[in-house]
């Protein structure tokens, strides 16, 4: 096999708990996602990613694990993962997982035995005696502190993320010991890499009090530090014994810390996922819908083009608002989805799609908190209730922000369920459905499913889109342009016609009818100069 096998691939998320539901309890499952390989097969994708399937309480949807080596009942079987993976490969499909490691679930059995002091576990876990009050200022990523009192212990834990998810002590090196048969237990089953969940904080240099910030006060004691650098070659250690990939969410870095994460010869992670360019529109213009910049939007990705030799390119994951509805038009619904799809299979790196996102799936319709499950925009939104705002702009806030919005079900069909389930879905499912989704499009040739099909199909044909340089050639406010090898991409991300002259030969345009001498309104083409 390759040893860079990823730089070829093209990946596809699945949300599993959205993505199709073989049971009728409302909720995804594996069996529904081998059920759905063809369609994932005919897309012309290399790879499936998929969201957590292990057992967990489902405090945050499956990230608070408590046991890596079960599948959560919800999902399945052991015997439905393996066959997943026997399913996906005779289509020449690769599967990999989501690794939560910097946290388990407070269920998890290596919690419960370090609460009760029993060893070796009794320091897997961050604990202080400091009580009543907290032994630092530190705050966390869903807002509030980030210590929580234990009873039984008699002490408090570490929790950079909701109160059941308490951090794992790397300083133990029996944490990664088991940490590295995890890894070896699915990488045996013919996993072939994972997605590593906010892996760039696992190890905390200190607990002394941090510098206060306005967010993640105490961050410079675990962002991105050298003993996470030296876990990451670990990992990166036993996956290449089996011919596996990393790429990892990391938060907060810029592209200096990416080559560090990401530089071939430090053997760390291959790819990571940054986030620069998905903070263009935070914090005003996201919650109170300002006009979004493109030109900014452009500069962000063009300087990650620029500074990493390969990287991921992504517009959309479970944890982001839709990108139609997010840097796309609603007027030009379909035509904005098609350049986006442009964007991100045209750039240099390795493109991950969301499910959904290739039908041009938008974001939830809901009116009120009621209908909202994300434990992130509950504890957000919690927080707000305490500021002098409006209610109106408090849910507009959340609305416009919430995880929920990638994570309502899969639109399959037009039908009540949406073709996801024949119960009650876990979380709401779009009205929208009648008019997007998968069974209408694969009937329409010039669908936003069409195009992508066709899209990913070119790009697997082209040297110059699979290997070939990048350069910015105009970051306009209206148009864009940029090359890969000999193929320039022109994108019109504007609901006007723009008057423009073409030179050279266009292999690929979102519109079926071209008016000559103009781009239509979110028109991208492809042209060979």
């Amino acid at each position: 096999m390759d040893k860079e096998w990823w730089k070829k691939a093209i990946v596809y998320q699945i949300y599993p708990r959205s993505f199709a539901d073989s049971n009728g309890d409302g909720i995804g499952d594996i069996p529904g996602i081998i059920s759905k390989l063809d369609y994932i097969a005919s897309l012309g994708v290399d790879v499936i990613w998929l969201s957590p399937v292990y057992a967990s309480p489902n405090e945050d949807n499956g990230y608070d694990i408590s046991d890596y080596l079960s599948i959560h009942p919800d999902f399945g079987t052991m015997d439905d993962f393996d066959a997943l993976i026997a399913e996906a490969d005779k289509r020449g499909i690769k599967i990999i997982m989501d690794l939560v490691i910097n946290h388990t679930s407070s269920e998890h059995e290596w919690f419960q035995k370090s609460r009760k002091g029993i060893e070796p576990y009794k320091d897997f876990y961050y604990w202080s005696d400091s009580w009543p009050g907290t032994p630092n200022n530190w705050t966390g990523f869903f807002g509030g502190g980030t210590w929580e009192y234990d009873s039984e212990r008699k002490a408090s834990y570490l929790h950079l993320f909701a109160p059941h998810q308490p951090d794992l002590n790397y300083h133990n090196p029996l944490v990664w010991e088991k940490i590295n048969e995890i890894l070896k237990f699915w990488l045996d089953k013919g996993v072939k890499g994972f997605r590593c969940d906010v892996i760039n904080i696992l190890y905390k240099d200190s607990l002394e009090n941090g510098k206060k910030k306005m967010i993640l006060t105490g961050s410079e004691h675990y962002l991105t530090l050298d003993g996470t650098h030296e876990i990451l070659k670990k990992i990166n250690k036993t996956l290449s014994e089996y011919g596996a990939f990393t790429v990892g969410e990391t938060v907060f870095v810029d592209t200096n810390d990416a080559k560090l994460l990401t530089s071939p010869e430090r053997k760390e992670l291959n790819m990571v996922f940054s986030f620069q360019h998905m903070e263009v529109d935070q914090i005003i213009v996201k919650w109170f819908k300002k006009k979004f910049s493109w030109k900014k939007f452009i500069a962000v990705l063009d300087k990650w083009q620029r500074e990493l030799e390969w990287n991921t390119i992504y517009l959309e994951n479970h944890d982001q608002p839709r990108s139609v509805s997010r840097f796309g038009s609603m007027e030009y619904w379909k035509d904005s989805s098609k350049l986006l799809a442009t964007l991100l299979l045209t750039l240099k790196g390795t493109p991950f799609i969301f499910e959904g996102e290739e039908i041009g799936m938008t974001n939830f319709d809901f009116v009120s908190m009621d209908e909202v499950e994300d434990v992130e925009s509950k504890n957000i939104y919690k927080i707000l209730s305490s500021v002098h705002l409006p209610k109106s702009i408090k849910w507009k806030m959340i609305k416009n922000t919430s995880r929920d919005n990638a994570r309502t079900p899969m639109q399959w069909n037009g039908k009540d369920g949406a073709g996801f389930t024949t119960g009650k879905p876990w979380l709401g499912i779009n009205k929208n459905k009648d008019k997007i989704n998968v069974e209408m499009e694969e009937r329409d040739k010039d669908s936003i499913l069409s195009y992508y099909k066709t899209l990913i199909s070119f790009r697997k044909k082209s040297e110059d889109l699979m290997e070939g340089d990048y350069k910015l050639m105009e970051n306009g406010r209206d148009v864009t342009e940029y090359m890969r090898g000999g193929l320039s991409i022109i994108l019109n991300h504007s609901d006007k016609e723009i008057k423009r002259e073409i030179e050279g030969e266009i292999l690929l345009s979102t519109e079926n009818e071209r008016k000559e001498g103009f781009l239509k309104p979110w028109e991208a083409i492809i042209v060979r100069k």
